[in-house]
């Protein structure tokens, strides 16, 4: 299980567009399962799949917004689940894989950000039993699929944010210590980058390789939706008459332009024989060294113009750690056979 963590010079940039980054792909004949597809950068990605051709496949937990988000994109299907209730995922894989059909892509789109101290029904934290434990049962519910494809890509969206804090293994879901949200969203962004590499290291000799990412600071995607005005300022996100600011450069874009590192993840071919690695600005991340980034502040990476992977996000004895923790939390083995 190792990473390849370095800018391969993909001919795309801060500022491409999914629109862009899909030009001269078909997609045709391939599905796609979409989770969050149906606001934000999911909703972006799903338009920018579809229109490639690919099928796609939208489950949600409020069916009835996504039914709204979607009008007008014939044939996408929108199924049931919430990443916070394991029962959903169950069922929504079990109707996929009784469909028979192979899945060539699954993106981890759907999330939550620094939200007050909240559960699920089993007692875990609610950021990463939603960001990572939901999307690695799902993963591992549709593993068949997956592998009947032939090749496949699972993407999970991460953030620069997974700089806030690594995974604290002794206490993941803050029982014993002091709950921080920006922490915890941290942590939770980690786990999706770990989760990666473990994944591609476990499952490429079947054909699936798997990558995260950060697609950038995009307001535009109602994941803000615990985060006050104050703290976006400090942030340098809004001004001060409270309106986006977009400088690709600094991470800061529309929502055209986050997706692009997620279908460029999805779909390009430069991408081919490799995986395991974190992304950004529609290219591999360099590894950034280990410089004290934990406690940052939200504003810190955009003021700052920090990019990059952090050395304990892509350690592959700390992915394969978390791998054998998220089975025994979602109490089942992950078996890649």
């Amino acid at each position: 299980m190792t990473t390849l963590q370095s800018p391969i010079q993909s001919g795309f940039s801060a500022a491409s567009t999914s629109g862009e980054v899909i030009k001269g792909i078909d997609l045709s004949g391939k599905t796609a399962i979409i989770t969050g597809g149906y606001s934000g950068l999911g909703l972006e990605t799903a338009r920018t799949l579809h229109a490639a051709g690919a099928h796609v496949i939208v489950p949600a937990r409020d069916p009835r917004k996504a039914l709204d988000a979607l009008k007008g994109l014939d044939g996408i299907e929108i199924e049931t689940l919430d990443l916070s209730r394991p029962a959903t995922i169950d069922a929504f894989a079990a109707r996929f894989i009784a469909s028979g059909r192979p899945l060539h892509i699954l993106i981890n789109c759907a999330g939550i950000m620094a939200c007050p101290l909240t559960r699920d029904e089993r007692g875990y934290e609610l950021q990463f039993a939603t960001n990572h434990l939901g999307h690695f049962q799902l993963a591992a519910r549709l593993w068949p699929a997956l592998r009947q494809a032939g090749g496949a890509r699972v993407v999970s969206v991460s953030s620069w944010g997974h700089r806030f804090s690594p995974l604290v293994f002794d206490d993941p879901n803050f029982l014993q210590r002091d709950y921080d949200r920006w922490a915890a969203y941290g942590q939770s962004k980690t786990a999706n980058i770990l989760f990666a590499l473990a994944l591609d290291g476990f499952g490429k000799a079947h054909g699936v390789r798997a990558f995260s990412l950060h697609p950038g600071g995009i307001l535009a995607t109602g994941l803000g939706k615990y985060v006050t005005n104050e703290e976006l300022k400090a942030a340098g996100v809004i001004d001060e008459q409270g309106k986006p600011i977009l400088d690709p450069a600094k991470n800061l874009k529309t929502v055209e332009q986050g997706a692009s590192t997620l279908v460029w993840c999805a779909t390009n071919p430069r991408l081919n024989g490799l995986g395991g690695v974190y992304c950004e600005n529609t290219d591999i991340a360099a590894l950034r060294p280990a410089d004290g980034a934990i406690g940052w502040h939200i504003g810190d990476a955009t003021r700052l113009g920090l990019n990059g992977v952090m050395p304990y996000a892509v350690d592959p004895v700390a992915a394969e750690r978390l791998w054998r923790l998220s089975e025994q939390l979602v109490g089942f083995p992950f078996r890649i056979e």
